[in-house]
């Protein structure tokens, strides 16, 4: 894979990507964006992540949620920051409970 690891607050590219869409990236945008950049399948992705084709479907569709130790995971096999990922997805979820709370990690 051509990924690499990030560190920081918010990776150049995940601003830059955030702003082509005008606002936050979403987890499922994310998997999706970095799936297709790779030029893999669902099924493949899907292997790759150690998950059915149908739940990376649903992901990617918005249909299912991930916890933040599965985004921890999934950012771990893809090598990208565990941080960014996890960030994200607690954010969903804080936006989603209708929460107007920013979510900011730091390691610990």
């Amino acid at each position: 894979m051509s990924t690499k690891k990030r560190r920081g607050s918010k990776s150049e590219s995940m601003s830059f990507l955030e702003s082509l869409a005008g606002e936050e990236f979403s987890f499922a945008a994310l998997l999706k964006s970095i799936r297709k950049g790779e030029g893999l399948s669902q099924v493949e992705f899907a292997e790759l992540l150690g998950i059915s084709r149908s739940h990376l479907c649903d992901i990617e569709k918005g249909r299912k949620a991930v916890s933040p130790a599965r985004a921890a995971q999934f950012a771990n096999v893809l090598e990208y920051s565990p941080e960014q990922f996890v960030r994200i997805v607690l954010q969903e979820q804080l936006d989603n409970a209708g929460l107007k709370i920013k979510v900011e990690l730091r390691a610990a």
